[in-house]
């Protein structure tokens, strides 16, 4: 059996802990006799035979009818999957939803069914370039369906390929792809990496437009959402919930199909990135030095092409189909037996070290907002109960931050960085002010249906992403970033882990407990 999570109490003969620096890596020393370091479980073993595993889910759903019973000859069937954002690295081919489309679509074939399209599930994410769709439906799937236009990648921008179901009881406008809406059957193929991710948040958000997203993906609801992984908390969540309850009302037939992976992120001879430190071999220790060296001497951009090309051995560790409320329930039972770490108690700082890659820059820059977005976002929100740092105590993220943008990708960042940032950093203010210009801005608009650039209200939604935190912290401190760039966020610099320690004595006095949150591999503390 694979080892569970653990958390280690740090004393004088506990050597350094990893933090990852952007595209660097550091080992610091934690003060001995009041820290911790909060590692992730080991994976846990793979489905010995992944291709039965999803027939056998297709057959065999949760609380609906098997998909064959589905299918029939004329009808009108939609594929969706998720998008580029996930899982993180991407994984080695084949990928989870190449294994589960084709599954479906074999039996889609034995059905008689000829109308088939599969959609890329963007929402106001990116379009995915070529290569990336091909790394996740396979070089099969797309030549088969691409050059006959049957491969799309969804357009929220496009009135004429979206459908308007309705509102839900509290005012929320529904409005999805067209093309799925209108199916006698949408199949959606996902790959849970988080518990946040799957359920209705799949087609309630992955198939949405900007009219429905503004729901939730705004500062009130994110900052009464008390962690995004933790359903009964979320205000995330309940919405997209309320949400797929008009989907179901209009008539919209959903068959989900959700997939959870292990923690196994980084192959060799990257793998000492998930080991415990103090299990080290000579050879781990080795590859560190060498690895820290090169990355520290390579160029940014060529340290970005050698990280961005790294590929998961991560592997399938469950797949369930059909009515999507009751898939996700057993999901989530997979993902909490995957991540779940016991942790005892709250913690004065924070520290986390903010690696390369987050679900908005994939193949692309980690800019300054998501750096912000990953940290109070994403590591923040990675716990159960209660945060893991008390209300009013402080975070220590370790990044560069260099005001850096992908051009292609993210120009809409570009423009919120010296526009919106300049003005305030306060989530509500900038909601009220900027939101709807930037929203509905034609060349921004352009880009997003046209180029790869992600849509103009998208560094909005990733800022509002870490409202709850930014509420909860007393103080954010980012060391080794960019000076500018770490106030221009609304955070304090500093040079070294020592200087941020001291700087945060003011808020949580000279001898505060500190947690590391040692991630990736992601893990979930259950704080109690």
């Amino acid at each position: 059996m694979p080892r569970p999570g653990f958390v280690l109490d740090v004393d004088k003969s506990t050597p350094p802990t990893l933090f990852w620096r952007g595209e660097g890596l550091s080992l610091e020393r934690l003060p001995a006799d009041r820290s911790r370091v909060i590692y992730a479980p080991e994976p846990l073993s793979a489905i010995d035979d992944i291709d039965g595993a999803i027939r056998h889910a297709l057959l065999h759903p949760i609380g609906q009818d098997p998909l064959p019973a589905l299918l029939f000859p004329g009808m009108k069937l939609t594929i969706a999957f998720d998008d580029v954002s996930l899982p993180l690295p991407k994984m080695k081919r084949p990928d989870v939803r190449q294994r589960v489309i084709e599954a479906v679509l074999d039996l889609a074939a034995d059905a008689g069914v000829d109308d088939v399209h599969l959609i890329a599930a963007l929402a106001l994410h990116r379009r995915m370039h070529e290569f990336e769709l091909r790394h996740a439906v396979g070089d099969r799937i797309y030549d088969a369906f691409e050059p006959r236009g049957l491969l799309t990648q969804h357009d929220a921008e496009d009135p004429a390929q979206l459908a308007f179901l309705g509102t839900t009881d509290q005012g929320e406008e529904v409005e999805i792809n067209k093309r799925a809406a209108e199916s006698d059957l949408l199949v959606y193929v996902n790959i849970n990496l988080v518990a946040m991710d799957g359920g209705w948040k799949s087609t309630a958000t992955g198939l949405a437009s900007y009219r429905s997203l503004r729901h939730h993906h705004n500062p009130t609801t994110m900052e009464a959402s008390h962690s995004f992984m933790d359903q009964h908390r979320s205000e995330l969540h309940k919405s997209n919930w309320r949400m797929g309850k008009v989907l179901v009302d209009s008539g919209v037939k959903v068959f989900q199909i959700e997939t959870t992976l292990n923690t196994d992120t980084f192959p060799t001879p990257f793998d000492f990135l998930s080991k415990r430190e103090w299990e080290w071999t000579a050879k781990d220790r080795a590859t560190y030095l060498g690895t820290a060296k090169s990355l520290a001497l390579s160029p940014n951009r060529l340290s970005r092409k050698i990280l961005h090309s790294i590929e998961s051995p991560h592997q399938m560790t469950s797949v369930q189909a059909g009515e999507v409320g009751a898939v996700h329930e057993v999901t989530t039972q997979h993902v909490l037996a995957q991540q779940l770490v016991e942790v005892n108690g709250q913690t004065d700082v924070l520290t986390m070290g903010i690696p390369y890659i987050c679900p908005y820059n994939v193949h692309s820059i980690m800019n300054p907002i998501l750096v912000m977005c990953l940290g109070l976002g994403y590591y923040f929100n990675l716990y159960r109960g209660k945060p893991l740092v008390r209300e009013g105590g402080v975070v220590i993220m370790t990044h560069p931050t260099p005001p850096d943008f992908h051009p292609v990708h993210h120009p809409s960042y570009i423009d919120f960085y010296e526009e919106v940032l300049a003005d305030t950093t306060d989530p509500h203010v900038m909601s009220k002010q900027y939101e709807e210009r930037y929203a509905e801005d034609d060349w921004y608009r352009h880009l997003y249906r046209t180029s790869y650039a992600y849509h103009g209200v998208h560094p909005f939604y990733m800022w509002y992403w870490g409202a709850h935190g930014r509420r909860h912290c007393g103080r954010v401190i980012i060391v080794g970033g960019d000076p500018k760039a770490v106030r221009r966020l609304g955070f304090v610099p500093a040079s070294t882990l020592d200087d941020a320690l001291e700087i945060a004595s003011d808020t949580v006095g000279r001898t505060p407990t500190i947690t590391h949150l040692h991630a990736p591999p992601i893990l979930l503390a259950d704080v109690r």
